[in-house]
């Protein structure tokens, strides 16, 4: 990858600008679409600190830091001279730019599966919120209050090393959520605890209000 500080000194290279523009819209696009999904309970002022935790260049820098990105830019002399290859601005931008190529190379699933990979952990952190519950809290509070017992999960991963993903079930009561998929381990069962905790949370819901239509009847 070509920082624009080489292609000054080196006519004949593109630089990454063009694909930073593109895997800026791509990583925008993509932590939208699985936030709005994902998180149905949150307003929109909730959905945009979401996103703005995860799409920013701190965040970006850090995991390019991760990848050791720094390491495949081609940077002109000076700046690799004063360090580059590790200035969070320069590691934000490249990492834009490798959003960017993978999108043009493999298309939407590629870079949405690249994106939840590398940020997903971030993005359940950053909807729990400060002091929050994430999912699997809620259904574990749920769970011993009602029922007086946790629930248990199994994770099986699948696909190549490159690609894989994980599936998680969590059993509570002699039930079974099956099939929730996400591309950590962590993910995966945040997934498939917030499915539990929303069945749950609408069957007990349901009723609490057949008992109290009962009561009003009998009485």
């Amino acid at each position: 990858m070509a920082h624009r500080s080489y292609c000054a000194e080196n006519p004949r290279t593109l630089s990454n600008e063009r694909l930073e523009f593109l895997g800026d819209a791509v990583l925008g696009l993509v932590v939208t679409d699985h936030i709005y999904g994902v998180y149905p309970e949150l307003p929109e002022g909730q959905l945009a600190k979401v996103r703005a935790s995860v799409v920013n260049s701190a965040a970006l820098a850090e995991v390019a830091a991760d990848l050791l990105v720094g390491e495949a830019l081609l940077l002109g002399k000076g700046e690799a001279a004063s360090g580059g290859s590790l200035k969070p601005s320069i590691l934000a931008d490249a990492m834009e730019a490798l959003l960017g190529a993978t999108y043009l190379d493999g298309g939407w699933d590629a870079a949405r599966d690249l994106v939840l990979r590398l940020l997903g952990d971030r993005i359940l952190e950053a909807a729990a919120g400060p002091g929050g519950q994430d999912h699997k809290t809620r259904l574990q509070e749920l769970a011993s209050s009602r029922f007086g017992r946790l629930p248990s999960y199994t994770v099986v991963d699948e696909g190549p090393d490159h690609a894989k993903r994980f599936v998680a079930t969590v059993v509570l009561e002699g039930r079974r959520w099956a099939g929730a998929e996400g591309r950590s381990k962590k993910q995966a069962e945040q997934a498939a605890a917030r499915e539990a905790w929303s069945a749950l949370s609408a069957e007990l819901a349901g009723a609490e209000k057949q008992d109290e239509g009962e009561a009003c009847r009998g009485a």
